[in-house]
């Protein structure tokens, strides 16, 4: 092990890896100073630093509404998408393996057809049923697209479930769904919470769906963000990114801090 850290290889794959990050990460530190320019297009901030563009973003109606829109769809569409995908990957974990795994690959198909010819297919079923243009239709398109997100991190849990807790459950008498709600549903929840915030965060940065169904009652804040981008890049813009990646850093802190006081937990259980 020494040998390999202390070769060419090993100085050479490391490099690399910093090499990588720095590629991710150096455009995400750049729109930082873009946000705080003084001026009306992007522009980096030459000795005067503001906030205007930070107030744009609550005090400008257009961006609140895409910011309340945003946000009411993207939790309905994850709430709807955990629903139904952990449903359907416990039911394709109680399945035959051939019948369960045929189930569980036509559920990831959102994730596989171009989005473009899911948001023509849903636009056309929409349209019969008035949905274009509305809060539901959108949050049931994003639920589609965030259903197979659960399917695969519930059904990655699910192969680790013993399902002899479940079958003691039954013989103690419990019926199905409560055996489900006491055994399975505890020890899934780690899955079920990261598929619900994958979920959350296909539907916050969906845009091709949006543009098909959506008019003027719902406008999302992908939608507002494309168009502000077709006259002018707005630095408001370059705002809005700062704040989604502040919003992730502390989840991923917020989730970290919960995985900690769960793993102290159980060890004290232990």
């Amino acid at each position: 092990m020494e040998r390999l850290r202390g070769g060419a290889g090993f100085a050479f794959t490391l490099c690399l890896a910093w090499l990588l990050i720095a590629f991710l990460i150096l455009p995400l530190l750049v729109v930082i100073p873009i946000s705080f320019t003084p001026e009306r297009y992007l522009s980096m901030p030459e000795g005067e630093y503001s906030w205007r563009h930070y107030e744009t973003l609550f005090t400008d109606r257009r961006w609140r509404k895409g910011i309340f829109d945003s946000t009411v769809v993207a939790l309905g569409a994850s709430c709807l998408a955990i629903i139904l995908g952990t449903i359907c990957a416990i039911g394709c974990w109680k399945l035959s393996s051939r019948l369960g795994e045929t189930i569980r690959i036509l559920a990831l198909t959102p994730m596989i057809v171009p989005p473009i010819v899911h948001a023509l297919g849903m636009y056309r079923v929409w349209v019969d049923y008035g949905l274009i243009d509305s809060y539901l239709g959108l949050i049931l398109a994003h639920a589609m697209k965030g259903i197979p997100f659960v399917v695969i991190s519930v059904s990655a849990v699910m192969s680790n479930f013993d399902p002899r807790l479940e079958q003691a459950a039954r013989s103690l008498g419990a019926g199905p769904l409560t055996a489900m709600r006491l055994t399975i549903l505890p020890n899934i929840w780690p899955g079920v919470l990261a598929g619900g915030v994958f979920a959350f965060a296909i539907s916050w940065d969906e845009i091709v769906v949006a543009l098909f169904l959506t008019r003027r009652a719902v406008y999302t804040l992908p939608r507002q963000i494309w168009d502000g981008i077709q006259d002018n890049i707005s630095p408001a813009v370059a705002a809005v990114g700062v704040l989604l990646i502040f919003v992730t850093i502390l989840a991923v802190l917020g989730k970290m801090a919960w995985d900690r006081r769960m793993a102290i937990r159980e060890g004290r259980r232990a």
